[in-house]
């Protein structure tokens, strides 16, 4: 999981849903947020895969830029922003519009449409 939050502020708010990501990449992790890929690398690299095997499931503009200019497969949710202001592989309006298969040559992404 990449965020653009404080690792505190994330753990809190992830404990508070029951999630517990086994890699958490926050703005402590980093020196350059997004747009800039270094979040999206960063995740890679502690995942030991290559970028463009990865996807990122993105709600903003800037998040979107950063997955692409790592190489990865993009996905924008049109939870914040509208469709009109993201640019992605694929676009849905949530995460229930869409499933995500590893494959042999990388990630499979498939819509509910």
């Amino acid at each position: 999981m990449v965020t653009s939050a404080t690792r505190k502020l994330a753990e809190a708010r992830l404990a508070a849903v029951g999630i517990r990501p086994k890699h958490l990449i926050t703005a402590d992790d980093i020196t350059r947020g997004k747009p800039d890929p270094e979040p999206f690398l960063l995740a890679a690299r502690h995942l030991g895969v290559d970028p463009a095997r990865c996807a990122v499931f993105e709600d903003a503009p800037a998040g979107l830029a950063a997955g692409r200019a790592a190489g990865a497969k993009t996905v924008a949710l049109t939870t914040t922003a509208p469709a009109e202001e993201l640019v992605a592989d694929v676009i849905v309006p949530d995460l229930s519009a869409v499933s995500a298969q590893a494959t042999a040559d990388g990630v499979e992404i498939t819509t509910a449409d």
